[in-house]
């Protein structure tokens, strides 16, 4: 068993035939990711990376059998992509887009509500269940198997986190970047419980950053499992000042609440293993897991 994606996902990508999407699912192909085709619009029949396109989600459903979508469509275009294929019974769509008009995102969360899919994204850099599925703009290599489920709002701190627990000699189950814009599929507290729910997780990572509620929703939902699992969690933009937004467009803050500091001492309350610096995550996480 796995998170969201694995060896049997069946992966089209949206925007297929534009720079990024060839780029990124040349990338996935090699790494071994079952893409079974993607999707341009009025590019259909042809052959690209050796895969079909088809001009809608639809078709590439009927044709391939596909659950799983990653969309590289321009932000403009992105809101309806996603509709489109949770429209076509896609179970699991991952929006790499950044920049998506936040009222375009309140619509698309909005309207996939009462669907059986799972969004993750915009803005991240996807999933990746090492040596099975890597659906998503991460490198690859840098993943190795291992039992620690890692959850992340930072791209970067995704990467920087999985290095150093292969290092330790973990490795790492799933990997879900959530994505760190203000409206995004899947927060922080449903991602953690994905993992938690896995039987082949043994520990989590989790890493947040300034802005929101999604790390305090996460703490709580963390005790009332009664810490089942061992967590780790980060905090990423300590010394950023109030009112300024800080790389993400959900990373601003807002509120007393909203600072690094009042939610990594949410975080400990709840039982979490909270450290001051994403250097130390991997060592801490060894030594957790030995007592």
């Amino acid at each position: 068993m796995s998170v969201l994606v694995n060896k049997d996902s069946k992966i089209i990508v949206q925007g297929f035939t534009g720079s990024e999407g060839t780029f990124h699912a040349e990338q996935m192909i090699e790494y071994g990711t079952n893409v079974v085709g993607g999707v341009t619009p009025n590019k259909g029949g042809q052959l690209h990376l050796g895969k079909p396109v088809f001009n809608t989600v639809e078709d590439a459903v009927t044709s391939t059998g596909a659950d799983v979508s990653i969309i590289f469509v321009p932000p403009a275009f992105a809101a309806d992509a996603i509709m489109e294929a949770a429209d076509a019974g896609i179970s699991v769509i991952i929006t790499i887009t950044e920049g998506i008009p936040v009222k375009d995102m309140v619509m698309a969360k909005e309207y996939i509500k009462n669907r059986n899919v799972t969004l993750i994204g915009p803005n991240c850099p996807g999933v990746i269940t090492p040596g099975e599925a890597k659906v998503g703009i991460m490198p690859g290599f840098i993943f190795k198997k291992g039992r620690i489920g890692l959850v992340s709002k930072s791209g970067t701190l995704t990467y920087e986190a999985a290095d150093q627990l292969v290092k330790a000699g973990l490795g790492i189950s799933t990997a879900i970047g959530i994505g760190g814009d203000p409206i995004i599929g899947t927060p922080t507290k449903e991602a953690v419980e994905l993992l938690m729910n896995d039987p082949e997780t043994d520990a989590i990572v989790m890493i947040g950053e300034i802005g929101g509620n999604y790390e305090a929703l996460a703490a709580e939902y963390i005790k009332s499992t009664g810490n089942k699992k061992p967590v780790v969690g980060f905090i990423a933009g300590q010394t950023a000042p109030p009112g300024r937004r800080m790389g993400h467009a959900g990373a601003i803050i807002g509120g007393a609440e909203d600072t690094a500091e009042a939610k990594m001492k949410i975080m400990a309350e709840c039982g979490i293993v909270v450290v001051n610096s994403p250097a130390d995550i991997g060592a801490t996480m060894a030594e957790l897991l030995k007592a």
